[in-house]
């Protein structure tokens, strides 16, 4: 055993040096934590423009699924022209078809440098499933994935205005092109999460191992300075069960605690700053101060999983335990807890905003005000 830790230890620290240049970013000051915007009535249950409209049952291959993802294209291509869309689709048997092949479709929302050629930018890449369950007939699953897709939406709206300037500013002085900092962002929506009769490796995830392999094999042409797509992913961070009250979000994974610990600092921030509406019993990121030592091998299986066994890193941020209404039809609008939404949505946009070290666009204090959606 101990000849495989030296090799193991070697790799890490190789890994480490590697993804340097990506993380060392400056945090978001006070002021721009106070311009973070929550999305307001944009969450409303009956008539926000984010959420309200998938509030319904979307399992696959069903016309509320279909819905839904023309919910998600009309708002990129309507308010955020500059981003890239991409249907990643597939088909498979499951345990409640047959023979017949359903289909799965993987929708990604990318916004990269103008001056980045294939393969050549890192992505910071934000991931919810947005299928529901197929039983109980009639299931929404509002924290299970609406409200983290709704949440996602928040966050590209937010983004684009400074990654606009940023990428105006660079290209301006001359600066676009020192890979690997030239950073972009995705926003990837997977199909097929859900069992359709009991969770299994052949019974789950459908969409996200469906797009792993892919990407696993579409090799960028030569010179590229990332292999394949799954190469460019600087973190993958996946939003589960989020809008219920109290929530607990563990820290998983050792080899990205700091990128955790990031994204908990900047709830410790707002906090303390009166930035954040809920008042929860302790802090939904509560593992901040978390020793190297009480990190286990297990986990909790999701979306992540054919990604992370392909060596990509995870950030996996689902409550645990899981809500109460967690697979029940309570699971609905009516029992999110809106405070909490909107904070989620805060503190995600944060993480993003400080990811991509939007500092060098920070707004100027005397021209800008506090956002109120």
């Amino acid at each position: 055993m101990p000849g495989r830790v030296i090799p193991m230890l070697l790799l890490l620290a190789l890994h480490q040096l590697l993804i340097s240049p990506v993380i060392a970013y400056t945090a978001l000051s006070e002021h721009f934590l106070k311009l973070v915007p929550s999305g307001g009535a944009d969450f409303d249950i009956e008539n926000g423009k984010l959420l309200a409209p998938i509030l319904i049952p979307r399992v696959p291959g069903t016309p509320g699924q279909t819905a839904a993802q023309q919910h998600f294209v009309n708002f990129f291509a309507k308010e955020l022209p500059k981003w890239t869309i991409e249907w990643y689709n597939s088909t498979s048997t499951t345990p409640l078809s047959g023979n017949k092949q359903v289909p799965f479709q993987n929708l990604l929302f990318k916004r990269e440098p103008p001056w980045v050629k294939e393969g050549q930018s890192n992505l910071l890449t934000l991931v919810a499933h947005y299928d529901s369950k197929i039983t109980p007939k009639g299931f929404i699953g509002a924290t299970d994935s609406a409200v983290p897709c709704a949440i996602l939406m928040h966050v590209a709206r937010t983004l684009d205005k400074y990654v606009t300037q940023m990428h105006d500013e660079m290209s301006a002085l001359g600066e676009g092109g020192p890979v690997p900092m030239d950073m972009g962002v995705q926003i990837l929506l997977l199909d097929g999460e859900e069992a359709f009769k009991q969770w299994s490796d052949t019974d789950s995830t459908y969409g996200a191992r469906a797009l792993a392999d892919t990407w696993e094999n579409s090799p960028h042409p030569a010179m590229s300075f990332y292999r394949n797509p799954l190469d460019q992913i600087s973190m993958f961070v996946l939003l589960d069960l989020l809008g219920a009250a109290n929530p607990t979000v563990p820290s998983f994974f050792q080899t990205t605690h700091w990128a955790y610990k990031a994204m908990a600092t900047i709830e410790d921030r707002m906090r303390k700053l009166g930035l954040l509406e809920s008042t929860p019993e302790r802090p939904f990121l509560p593992d901040l101060e978390k020793n190297a030592v009480t990190f286990q091998h297990a986990y909790i299986e999701d979306d992540h999983k054919p990604f992370m066994a392909r060596g990509v890193p995870v950030l996996h941020v689902i409550a645990s335990p899981f809500p109460r209404v967690w697979h029940t039809m309570d699971d609905d609008g009516a029992h999110l807890d809106m405070p909490t939404v909107r904070d989620w949505a805060k503190i995600v946009t944060a993480f993003a905003l400080e990811w991509l070290d939007m500092m060098e666009v920070e707004p100027k204090e005397e021209t800008e005000v506090p956002a109120t959606n």
